[in-house]
């Protein structure tokens, strides 16, 4: 290798531990704000059992990073091996958590810090080469994703909490109505699913394959409250030709009449929003609706679900150079014109907002706002192996559990990108959760 070589090889390097060390710095401090900004009972209480104490989640995220990170790379001692089990998400349900013997918040807060010393020390060291785990700085990636997708845990589980508002953060500025088109349509034929490329991404997004979409119609902006409002008031939640035989049964089994935390007084919809009880704004995004609303107000509508394949296709593709793109507005970083991301908010932004992050047909809030339930069951590309663990993804797989795409306004864009995947049940409406409908070309 010349001096040159060596010289930009240096300084690549240098740039990825910059990133990496930005990327943890940014997870911590938003893992400080969620966990010190409430009194030390709302951080031991359950305040759902569909969701952790928020003290859990706190020792949780250091326990996995000495795991990934001192134990896996480092080849570090264990420092405290005797909570690994607690801390295991497959070893104990979310529901049991509170009975199990947790370290207080100040002791988490402790072990958490001491655990991001050390990674750091490490960090400051690492080459990034030897093995899959560290090559590109995989394994530190991985951890600052990890810590944001329990920070938009954490941050459900301050939405399902009672009592008084405990975060605060900007309103969206005002917007004009979106009046662009309703639809757009994209073209069929084969586009690049998935990636073998992106280096921080996950076993599910891999390999990059080609897949083939007939050609379709999608909703240019998500599903509005306004709009679902229309299902409402037209009996949606009462008529059981929209529904799914399995999500009829839900609804009538619970009760289901609107969105999650949405109440009507008068001939207002109210909702609940981090301690804040307002009136529902019609332009922004339907939220908190589980994957049978979704799918029940799309048949209302005449339409369907995009499959995960369409909606990746929409996100990424680009008909001019046949190309897929990391993100609908191209491979650059998501910035704050682009999509509304990492909390900044603390609701979708209004319908049509972020034209800068469109697709290359248009497409709008594809990245960001509310995750995106699809027709599509969580399934392995072709070409799939399970890493660095069979846990993360591989034990998921099967119809039991939804595909959702694109992130939502909890989520940092380090966790979030054209080919990331997420998933759930198909009742779950806690998450932040929304969706668009599609057609066929000639439905």
């Amino acid at each position: 290798m010349s001096a040159q070589e060596s010289g930009t090889a240096a300084a690549g390097t240098e740039t990825l531990r910059e990133r990496l060390l930005a990327s943890l710095v940014t997870a911590r401090a938003r893992t400080t704000l969620l966990t010190s900004c409430v009194e030390e009972p709302d951080l031991t209480a359950q305040h759902s059992p569909l969701m952790s104490p928020l003290v859990w989640d706190l020792a949780h995220i250091g326990n996995q990073e000495e795991l990934w990170l001192l134990r896996n790379v480092g080849g570090r001692e264990p420092m405290r091996p005797e909570i690994d089990g607690l801390y295991d998400a497959f070893e104990h349900p979310r529901s049991e958590r509170p009975s199990l013997p947790l370290l207080p918040p100040e002791e988490a807060r402790r072990y958490a810090s001491e655990v991001r010393g050390r990674a750091l020390d490490l960090l400051e060291g690492a080459d990034f080469e030897g093995t899959r785990l560290t090559e590109a700085g995989f394994a530190f990636g991985m951890i600052a994703q990890h810590e944001q997708q329990h920070d938009e845990t954490m941050l459900i589980t301050h939405q399902l909490r009672t009592g008084p508002a405990a975060l605060t953060a900007p309103d969206h500025r005002p917007a004009p109505p979106y009046t662009g088109p309703a639809e757009v349509l994209v073209p069929g034929g084969p586009f690049t699913m998935g990636t073998s490329t992106e280096p921080w991404a996950l076993d599910n997004e891999r390999p990059a394959h080609v897949r083939e979409v007939a050609p379709y119609w999608i909703d240019t902006v998500p599903v509005s409250n306004a709009a679902y409002q229309a299902f409402i008031a037209d009996g949606g939640y009462d008529t059981e030709r929209w529904w799914t035989q399995e999500g009829w049964a839900h609804v009538r089994r619970n009760s289901l009449t609107a969105p999650l935390y949405w109440h009507r007084e008068g001939d207002q919809w109210l909702r609940r929003r981090f301690g804040v009880t307002e009136a529902v704004p019609p332009e922004e995004p339907v939220l908190h609706v589980c994957w049978y609303e979704a799918d029940a107000y799309a048949r209302w509508a005449g339409r369907r679900l995009p499959t995960e394949a369409e909606w990746e296709k929409a996100a990424r593709h680009d008909p001019a150079t046949g190309r897929s793109a990391r993100y609908p507005w191209g491979d650059a970083e998501p910035g704050p014109e682009h999509a509304n991301l990492g909390q900044r908010h603390l609701s979708p932004a209004p319908v049509g907002s972020y034209p800068a992050g469109a697709s290359p047909l248009g497409v709008r809030q594809l990245i960001g706002d509310v995750w995106e339930w699809t027709s599509s069951d969580l399934a392995p590309y072709p070409g799939f192996a399970a890493f660095p663990y069979r846990e993360y993804s591989e034990v998921f797989f099967g119809p039991e559990y939804k595909v959702l795409r694109g992130g939502s306004f909890a989520v940092d864009a380090v966790a979030c990108r054209g080919t990331f995947r997420n998933w759930d049940y198909p009742i779950r409406r806690q998450i932040f959760s929304g969706f668009r409908t599609a057609r066929s070309e000639s439905a």
